[in-house]
């Protein structure tokens, strides 16, 4: 009783095609594609995402560009995050 009959296969197709129509299951493919090749470049990490490959070129070119005793800027704080659900303190 699973999806191991032919008949079953083509009955959920057919289903599909008139659920959502021709021209929308190839988008539909595409996008399941891509999300599913992104999910295994993300699980097996041989894909580097833009931003982190443009971080590692940014910090060889500052660490190449450094003289040796030259002063080193401090790096900047990040900002302190405020919980969302704190409880406010009533004006005096």
């Amino acid at each position: 009783m699973g999806l191991d009959n032919p008949i079953h296969i083509a009955f959920l197709l057919i289903l599909l095609l008139l659920v959502f129509g021709a021209k929308r299951l190839p988008e539909m493919g595409r996008s399941l594609g891509s999300g599913m090749r992104g999910f295994k470049e993300s699980l097996s990490g041989e894909g580097v995402p833009s931003t982190l490959a443009s971080e590692q070129q940014l910090t060889a070119a500052t660490a190449a560009s450094t003289q040796v005793g030259a002063p080193v800027a401090a790096p900047v704080a990040a900002p302190v995050a405020v919980p969302v659900n704190a409880p406010e303190v009533p004006a005096a």
